[in-house]
């Protein structure tokens, strides 16, 4: 591998890709020419070494999702068997250094050293939004859902806050908030425990044509979103501009969610904090090949499918 001259990348390169996010941007709004069509799967490419960790970002992403976040009834019922802890966010809503039910995205630091230099460099965590999700796919009851366009969301009104979604997701992304969601009419005292969440991608915003809140305000104009095609080849060519590495082209299978840094994502993961709440950036590999999961999918799939329709159903006679 070549010497790197330094951690600022091709500059020329990086115009071109703060052109392309607003042209990207611009694609996505019905009407327009080269607009994605209707289902067509979308990503997002970070170029994180412009992140200059300004919070913009999260604060976006809370205001615009703040309608969404859970209102938890309390007391909590009492959990049986009694192992089964409550995880209570509803009095730590300003956390904002790492996932929680009520913060989708935050900022990740990775300082050390590399190649000879010091380097500080700023990730913004979420949902990779995977191509062949294990949350959607081992949800037994069937809450959450790969959509067409390639985004992954949970559907509140369904989720019984069982936990699958984060004990099979390799990065653990999503978040409990107790309190809440359908388990409170079924038995709240031994289904489920709350209401599991995460960031949706901004669903809604972009099923009206717009863009997500994060990459709207971000003055790095450090995301660019589009065609999965189109934003992976743009990926691959800023990599090999800076002579550096993509995450989550082929990190469990493939991601919707492509980061590109001038240090391996190997060193930048040993060098960040790791535990509940804040992921790491180890190679993964395609948990949905193996195959016990893959058992376990055929099995889940038609039983999540009958249990999201009765569920649903319960849902919408409740409202």
């Amino acid at each position: 591998m070549k010497q790197k001259k330094s951690f600022s990348g091709n500059i020329s390169r990086r115009g071109f890709l703060g052109l392309a996010a607003a042209g990207l941007a611009g694609a996505m709004m019905p009407g327009t020419a080269g607009a994605a069509r209707r289902g067509e799967e979308i990503a997002t490419l970070l170029d994180i070494e412009s992140c200059i960790n300004c919070g913009q970002c999260v604060q976006a992403c809370r205001e615009v999702n703040g309608h969404k976040y859970p209102e938890p009834e309390k007391p909590f019922p009492e959990m049986f068997p009694a192992r089964v802890k409550t995880e209570d966010w509803s009095e730590k809503r300003d956390i904002s250094d790492r996932l929680t039910p009520y913060n989708w995205l935050y900022i990740q630091t990775s300082r050390g050293h590399y190649n000879g230099r010091d380097f500080e460099i700023h990730i913004p965590r979420r949902c990779l939004h995977c191509q062949n999700p294990p949350c959607a796919n081992l949800c037994p009851w069937g809450a959450a859902v790969r959509e067409t366009n390639g985004i992954v969301r949970i559907n509140d009104r369904i989720c019984l806050g069982g936990g699958k979604c984060r004990d099979v997701c390799p990065w653990l992304i999503p978040q409990r908030q107790t309190g809440v969601g359908m388990y409170l009419d079924l038995m709240p005292r031994f289904a489920g425990n709350g209401v599991m969440y995460k960031c949706d991608r901004c669903y809604d915003r972009i099923a009206l044509g717009k863009i997500p809140a994060c990459i709207e305000v971000c003055p790095m104009q450090l995301q660019t979103i589009g065609p999965r095609e189109s934003i992976l080849r743009q990926a691959r060519e800023l990599a090999q501009d800076l002579d550096g590495y993509i995450y989550g082209d082929v990190e469990n299978g493939g991601t919707n969610t492509f980061y590109v840094s001038p240090v391996p994502f190997e060193v930048l993961s040993d060098n960040i904090v790791k535990g509940p709440g804040r992921p790491h950036l180890e190679y993964v590999e395609n948990t949905m090949a193996r195959s016990e999961l893959l058992t376990a999918a055929l099995i889940t799939a038609p039983l999540a499918g009958a249990a999201a329709g009765l569920l649903s159903l319960k849902a919408k006679k409740k409202s």
